[in-house]
């Protein structure tokens, strides 16, 4: 039986064929942690007395703040730096941009490698037919020291996008229309690889902005099979002989998606979810404050030059702010070389230093209360990029919509921009008092249930990315669930020993351990949940903390009732004495968890 790409590169790396379902040791390439996240790596390795197993693999990158306008980034960006040094580990500080593409460009990683990151959207690398995977501070920690994680080889679903789209379409519209098709929890613990003759004559950059919204789809990685600019491209960067790299032709999926592109027109996601696609045109005239162009998704040359020349001989619309943010200096320079700073200053755009920008509480691009945003970023789950509203769109149609004042498709701008009104100031969550998370790990967990029958409770729900930069656990629990809508006060309500019910997919977004560790801090036992988001369900293993997949928000279970939970068995007993299978613990699960964390004794 043939191999897919998952399966040939995990499988090299862990010195033997694999297959899906297998849990692995896989050796990593390329380690990195980036300015939130890196901090606590250190801190991990510090405290538990380890070294770095080959510190020329070894990286950190600061793209979240480089300019590290917030002290607490700042102040963790120089723990890193302290760190580095003492461990002569190179670092891409705060003029380089996103870590990501960092790698891609200079050849840190090439197709067939394995790179790991406490980014999210490490997964880009699947543009270029590696291995990338977004992990959290315990994960990335490991790796500095060993070298090498554990990890459960996906199945692979094959997309297969027909047709030919309309001349205005672009990558990014692509890209949303996988994500209309697929949903926010359509590749739930799948890799993906891309094919259709739209995708293999993709450049780079259109890659890149494909693979960026795997993580979107809930997925762990979307693969692309190099073409040859893509073998070429990585072979100057890196110096080295790169070798093509394909899926066998008999290899096994899980299943098959088409996609109908033929004649596709630009699209948008509306504010709240990434998965809500509509068609651009039919959100014409809806009034936007700001405009954003860039991020991991949409920061390379190409974007900013396909936004540019929307841009060229006119003017952003009074009283709209359009930031625009590179995605390397590399980019930065060679836009200022071809003139597309100039373009972008004389429309009257705020051109900021490479890095992530609005992502994460980030340097340029957040939004203020009631503003409505057009942006080209990956998420616009509610507080995202700020209090107000965030539609994404592709850089043109952002470019457009810059210009009209209002969201606009490129060829159907109105005559005149339209004025702006702003709306009202949110008020941010009190403080909440936290309790400290329990001792000893018991592998039967008896305690009352909060139910929520929610899908899809993304990591800025669980834990907001304004307090990201938070390191110690005691001080997490008071932020849990304060973007939840209708739970905000749960930390309130929450006592040592409660057991948190959700439905698919918890946990979907970022990598943040956070979102984690908050639930420790209150105490919280147990998480039951029909499905987890790939990175969440690492991160709880690996800290030690018990999550349990089992539908129980399908029952007739109600918030204060009693259930008693197995992990070892996974045998659940509900209120009324009748037993409920759920899925037991792995043996690397129980493991991990019996010793209380995966860097642990």
């Amino acid at each position: 039986m043939g191999k897919t790409l998952i399966e040939k590169i995990l499988g090299a790396h862990a010195g033997r064929q694999v297959s899906a379902g297998e849990i692995v040791d896989v050796v990593i390439d390329v380690r990195v942690a980036r300015d939130f996240g890196g901090a606590n790596v250190a801190k991990n390795i510090r405290d538990h007395g380890l070294g770095i197993h080959d510190p020329a693999r070894t990286f950190f990158t600061f793209d979240c703040n480089p300019g590290g306008s917030d002290q607490k980034y700042a102040t963790n960006q120089q723990i890193c730096r302290v760190f580095a040094r003492e461990h002569g580990i190179r670092v891409y500080d705060i003029d380089s941009g996103i870590g990501t593409h960092v790698a891609i460009d200079e050849g840190l990683i090439v197709p067939g490698e394995t790179l790991i990151s406490t980014d999210s959207h490490a997964n880009i690398l699947g543009a270029i037919g590696s291995f990338g995977q977004g992990m959290g501070d315990v994960d990335i920690a490991h790796a500095f020291a060993f070298g090498q994680v554990w990890f459960k080889i996906p199945p692979s679903v094959k997309i297969v996008m027909q047709g030919t789209p309309s001349p205005t379409a672009t990558p990014k519209d692509l890209t949303l229309a996988a994500l209309r098709k697929l949903g926010a929890n359509g590749l739930l613990g799948y890799a993906a690889e891309f094919y259709g003759s739209v995708v293999e004559d993709l450049d780079l950059a259109g890659r890149i902005t494909m693979a960026s919204m795997a993580t979107e789809m809930a997925g762990i990685i979307a693969f692309f099979t190099p073409n040859q600019a893509v073998l070429d491209y990585t072979a100057r960067a890196s110096g080295r002989p790169v070798e093509a790299i394909a899926a066998d032709p008999d290899a096994e999926y899980a299943h098959t998606v088409e996609i109908d592109v033929d004649g596709l027109e630009p699209l948008a996601s509306r504010p709240g979810h990434p998965e809500d696609v509509v068609p651009a045109a039919s959100l014409a005239g809806t009034k936007i404050g700001s405009a954003f162009i860039g991020s991991c998704t949409n920061g390379r040359f190409e974007d900013l030059q396909a936004a540019a020349q929307v841009l060229t001989g006119r003017k952003v619309a009074p009283g709209v702010v359009l930031k625009v943010v590179p995605a390397t200096d590399a980019i930065w320079r060679r836009c200022l070389d071809e003139g597309l700073i100039e373009i972008y200053k004389q429309a009257g755009a705020l051109f900021g230093n490479a890095g992530c920008a609005g992502c994460a509480a980030g340097q340029i691009g957040q939004n203020g209360p009631g503003e409505v945003t057009i942006s080209t970023g990956n998420r616009n789950f509610p507080g995202k990029q700020g209090k107000g509203e965030v539609y994404l769109a592709s850089p043109v149609t952002t470019a457009a919509s810059a210009v009209a004042g209002v969201i606009a498709v490129a060829g159907a701008l109105p005559e005149q921009p339209v004025l702006f009104t702003t709306g009202d100031a949110a008020e941010a969550p009190a403080a909440k008092k936290q309790t400290a998370a329990p001792e000893k790990p018991p592998e039967k967990i008896r305690g009352r249930v909060w139910v929520i029958r929610k899908d899809n409770i993304d990591t800025d729900m669980i834990y907001h990315n304004r307090h990201l930069a938070v390191t110690e656990i005691a001080e997490m629990g008071e932020f849990t669930f304060g973007n939840l809508p209708g739970w905000e006060d749960f930390s309130r309500k929450a006592h040592p020993g409660d057991i948190v019910v959700v439905g698919k997919n918890f946990g979907a977004g970022s990598s943040r351990q956070q979102a984690v560790d908050c639930f420790k801090s209150l105490g919280v036992a147990l998480i039951v949940g029909e499905s987890f988001g790939a990175i969440y369900e690492r991160n709880a293993i690996n800290a030690g903390f018990p999550i349990l997949v089992a539908d129980l928000v399908a029952t007739d279970l109600q918030d204060g009732q009693e259930i008693e939970v197995d992990l070892a068995g996974g045998k659940i007993t509900m209120p009324s004495g009748e037993k409920t299978a759920g899925q037991a613990f792995s043996d690397v699960q129980l493991e991990i968890y019996r010793r209380a964390g995966l860097l642990s004794g």
